[in-house]
């Protein structure tokens, strides 16, 4: 159990992942709405997409979207947790070279984890919200993983 905590540490330390979609234009949808005080329409971004330690798996029909940078730090005592920080780089369409800045809590062995967006750049300046992070696969002999995302994104 400690290699494999190693192990994780070590991976997400360096992370350098790819996010991806199952086809290019459906990892996104906008909804708009007039903000009452400020005079700009407030819109909200649901995007979905996988985020791989590696592409050697990927399906050929996958797209790349963008790429994950950040940090894992343990944060709890009794179970596997980790303070996230991470920003999604896009790299594809209307949102290339925008981002979304994650900062929470990640219990690695819970169900469906939640984490507050605090920020982003580019399409999504001012940016607040919350990503739903889902494990789909995780090999644990190479502690390579694929989780899937739901980020619920407000913006002007």
């Amino acid at each position: 159990m400690t290699k494999l905590i190693i192990i994780l540490a070590a991976q997400i330390i360096l992370l350098a992942a790819v996010a991806s979609a199952g086809h290019v234009g459906d990892f996104a949808r906008t909804t708009y709405q007039k903000h009452p005080i400020i005079n700009k329409k407030e819109k909200l971004t649901h995007l979905h997409f996988y985020w791989h330690d590696s592409t050697k798996d990927v399906p050929r029909n996958s797209t790349v979207v963008g790429h994950a940078q950040g940090i894992y730090a343990g944060a709890s005592r009794g179970e596997i947790g980790y303070l996230m920080v991470l920003s999604f780089a896009f790299k594809t369409g209307k949102y290339n070279g925008s981002t979304i800045s994650v900062l929470g809590r990640n219990i690695v062995f819970s169900k469906v984890r939640e984490m507050p967006v605090v920020g982003g750049s580019g399409m999504f300046r001012f940016a607040s919200g919350y990503v739903e992070a889902r494990t789909k696969s995780f090999e644990y002999k190479t502690g390579e993983a694929t989780v899937e995302y739901n980020c619920y994104v407000v913006h002007y």
